[in-house]
This record gives structure tokens, C-alpha cells and sequence, in this order.
């Protein structure tokens, strides 16, 4: 990777798959409480098209408080899941700077923002929907995986240059760790924030806390629409 990724914590140590190609485009995908960005970065090989980057980041390992303050790889502490749960405001938006500076390298270093997608599953995909509504540089658009928006009262509104900025939703119907119901409330507000439009919110009938080739089959589809050969 050129560039100085020591400026970038999260970089250095990073799952990056290459594109087989010329890369034009990235995708910047952040894991799950308690997993590592392998195995995402498995599943997204299987539908990378060949001009785009990917990016799996690794979380810090913190203690969080809904295991026992036990120590897990995590991008935030968690306290709860219930809607109304206490949140790690400032661990959020800590977190949320450091994914806003790969995003920054990636520009510097020759893939302009609107030419990154976002996306993460569960806690990763609640810090992707933070991220992107809270950022300053415009972006291609978000995948968002079985999570939920994180610190969704102080949302008025998202950043001027994310108004309009594509998201697609996925969640299982028979998740019982974060329930669908939670990903419909997420859509519904994610809709009061940004363009109604552009919010797609699909559910995935018998599936739990998971993914499944159908949702990866969408996920490929968002990919390849918002971000096609230039």
C-alpha cells in the first residue's frame, strides 16, 4: 500500500484485498463485536469486481461492558441492545474519526470519496451509518447489515454532502441478538435524515444474526451500481 498508513492506526494492521485491475473505487467494510475483518474480507472477495479495493479493518480489542467487561475486539463499548440502551458517545465518535481518515487517505492517495462505499455488519454496521451521516466528504453510499443507528437523537439532520447518499439496508427477520423490528426503526429514521429515496431497507426471510447468499447477492448489486467501471 503506498501512502503513510502509520498516520492511519486502523490501516496498517487492515485486511486490504487489491483489485485486479486499475482500483477506481473502495469498499471500507467493518466487522461485527468480537470478530476481525477476515472473515469479511472472504466474503467480499467472492463479490469484488475487479476495480474496486477492499478494505476490512480490524477493531481494537476494549472491554465492553454487555460481555462482563470482558475484552473483545469492538469499535465501541457496548452497554446495551434494547433502543433506549446508555451509549458510548464518545467511543462512537472516536471510532467514527479514525474510519473518516482511512476514508481521507483513500482520497489522497488517488480514490476520491465518492467513489468509497461504506459499510459494516452489526456494530460495524451501526459505525458505518454514523460515519457516513456525519461526514464531511460525499460518499458513494452505504451497506448496512443487520445493525442499527447509533446515537439516533442527535440527528437532525446528516451532513450537507450526505443528503442524498444511497443506503442499503439488510436484516434477517428472525435475528434475536439485534431484531429486525430494530433495523425497520433504524429505516424509518434513516429516512427522516436523508433523502426517503435513497433508503432501501430489504429483510431476509429465516435468517438470523447472519448473512446469506441472498443479501450478499444485493450487497453485489449496490456495489456494482454505485460504483462502476469509470
Amino acid at each position: 500500500m503506498c501512502g503513510n498508513n502509520m498516520s492511519v492506526p486502523l490501516l496498517a494492521e487492515a485486511m486490504t484485498m487489491s483489485g485486479k485491475e486499475k482500483e477506481t473505487a473502495a469498499v471500507i467494510f467493518l466487522h461485527g463485536l468480537g470478530d476481525t475483518g477476515h472473515g469479511w474480507a472472504e466474503t467480499l472477495a467472492k463479490i469484488q469486481p475487479s476495480h474496486v479495493k477492499i478494505i476490512c479493518p480490524h477493531a481494537p480489542i476494549i472491554p465492553v461492558t454487555l460481555n462482563m467487561r470482558s475484552m473483545l475486539p469492538a469499535w465501541f463499548d457496548l452497554m446495551g441492545l434494547s433502543p433506549d440502551s446508555p451509549e458510548d458517545e464518545s467511543g462512537i465518535k472516536r471510532a467514527a474519526e479514525n474510519i473518516k481518515a482511512i476514508i481521507e487517505h483513500e482520497a489522497r492517495n488517488g480514490i476520491p470519496s465518492n467513489r468509497i462505499i461504506l459499510g459494516g455488519f452489526s456494530q460495524g454496521g451501526a459505525l458505518s451509518l454514523y460515519t457516513a451521516l456525519t461526514c464531511q466528504h460525499p460518499l458513494a453510499g452505504v451497506v448496512a447489515l443487520s445493525c442499527w443507528l447509533p446515537l439516533h437523537k442527535s440527528f437532525p439532520s446528516a451532513s450537507g454532502c450526505n443528503k442524498n447518499l444511497p443506503i442499503l439496508q439488510c436484516h434477517g427477520d428472525i435475528d434475536a441478538m439485534v431484531p429486525r423490528q430494530f433495523g425497520a426503526m433504524t429505516a424509518e429514521k434513516l429516512k427522516s435524515i436523508v433523502n426517503p429515496q435513497m433508503v432501501t431497507f430489504k429483510s431476509f426471510p429465516g435468517l438470523p444474526h447472519s448473512s446469506c447468499p441472498e443479501e450478499m447477492a444485493a450487497v453485489k448489486e449496490f456495489i456494482e451500481k454505485l460504483l462502476p467501471r469509470v
